[in-house]
């Protein structure tokens, strides 16, 4: 009989690092330009300084995700190579330990030693990996894949407001930026929401409110500091 459900638990991993990645290069983006644009600069400074934010960000996302991605990676392998060993030294208490999990969801204790043993013959670091420590091949860490995934979804959040200054006549900008981001923010919330099967306005929702208030935070500042050194 085919399989009709479609879970999206594998989309995970990069899923949360693009929607991080676009939605920090809009927000951060954004707010940078509105921030300098808020103090009476130039149109060609406001977008120097966007360019010049989108590189960093894009940087920035790209070295932090692999970093803390691999960080975890190699906690992961760290686990599994402790796993082999117990598995090498004390197979009856690695069974008995697996055998307890299964009790533990519902099984009777000889079926649960059943399944335990049949797992543990087809693959049993596999078996600890998955139900012991909570690893599996879906949801295992892939730095590369999350530092690519949110590098370039930076850069794509962060052209999004360098387009709408670059389209936008200078006394507009102000207004025309964060209203492009919020729409923009409010498609990624409703997006990543259907790619991961998640409600859609709950996320729309949330990413549109932190970015409003991420911009008018730092538009203040920059009126402030526009204020000071005038």
């Amino acid at each position: 009989m085919k399989h009709a459900e479609h879970h999206k638990t594998h989309r995970t991993g990069w899923l949360r690092a693009a929607v991080l990645g676009a939605n920090d290069g809009i927000v951060s983006t954004a707010s940078l330009v509105l921030g300098v644009a808020a103090t009476g600069a130039s149109a060609e400074s406001i977008l120097v300084a966007g360019m010049a934010g989108l590189v960093a960000g894009a940087m920035s996302m790209a070295a932090g995700e692999y970093v803390s991605v691999s960080s975890q990676a190699d906690t992961e392998r760290a686990d599994l190579n402790r796993e082999q060993t117990e598995l090498e030294a004390n197979p009856e208490h690695e069974h008995a330990e697996l055998a307890a999990i299964y009790v533990e969801r519902g099984l009777d204790a000889q079926l649960a030693s059943t399944v335990a043993s049949q797992l543990m013959a087809h693959d049993a670091l596999g078996a600890h990996a998955r139900d012991e420590l909570g690893i599996s091949d879906a949801l295992a860490a892939r730095p590369l894949q999350a530092a690519w995934a949110s590098a370039g979804t930076f850069s794509i959040g962060a052209a999004l407001p360098l387009i709408t200054v670059l389209l936008s006549p200078a006394s507009l900008v102000m207004w025309t930026v964060p209203g492009s981001s919020l729409i923009s923010l409010s498609l990624l919330g409703y997006l990543s929401a259907k790619a991961g099967g998640a409600p859609a306005l709950l996320s729309a929702s949330r990413v549109t409110i932190w970015g409003a208030l991420a911009m008018a935070l730092t538009a203040g500042v920059g009126a402030l500091f526009g204020v000071v050194a005038g």
